[in-house]
């Protein structure tokens, strides 16, 4: 074969293979039409897409998600300079939230040379499974520790016969 045959087959090939039936093809630039179209045509999904791209990254309060074991869990949050009646820690619509309001205080008479203790308000949340619940809550020492355990139905659990 000849380079300009192979040249407009490449090119025949290429053309043809954007469209296929139903089935179209989309690229990176083609994404937003693409959810758009998805987005129409869905109900029920909305937020499912609203939660997966609108993702924002919040870095205060600092927090550790340790898996302690299969079917536990905790969750540790650095909340210094927070008192316990300060904190708010619920659950709603498969989402665990975490608050913290700083009460309003007298303007410190003191001149900071730097101010490294964070004494904001905040508001965090995550996003837990059916099958996973709270077990406890605990504040010390600035320190909020919640534990998650996975509920595993019975016919799951683990059962020696002999």
């Amino acid at each position: 074969m000849d380079a300009e045959r192979v040249h407009t087959i490449t090119n025949s090939l290429s053309k043809g293979a954007k469209k296929m039936g139903n089935l179209q093809r989309y690229r990176a630039a083609d994404l937003p039409q693409l959810m758009e179209r998805i987005s129409k045509n869905s109900i029920g999904l909305d937020t499912v897409f609203d939660d997966f791209f609108n993702v924002t990254q919040e870095a205060y309060p600092p927090y550790n998600l340790i898996h302690v074991n299969n079917v536990e869990s905790r969750l540790e949050i650095a909340l210094a300079g927070f008192k316990k009646k300060e904190i708010k820690v619920y659950t709603e619509y498969g989402k665990l939230f975490v608050e913290g309001q700083k009460e309003g205080k007298e303007e410190d008479k003191d001149q900071f040379l730097h101010r490294g203790l964070a004494q904001r308000s905040f508001e965090r949340s995550w996003t837990i499974t059916d099958d996973v619940e709270i077990k406890s809550v605990d504040f010390q020492d600035g320190l909020l520790t919640i534990k998650l355990g996975k509920v595993v139905p019975e016919h799951h659990n683990r059962k020696d016969w002999l």
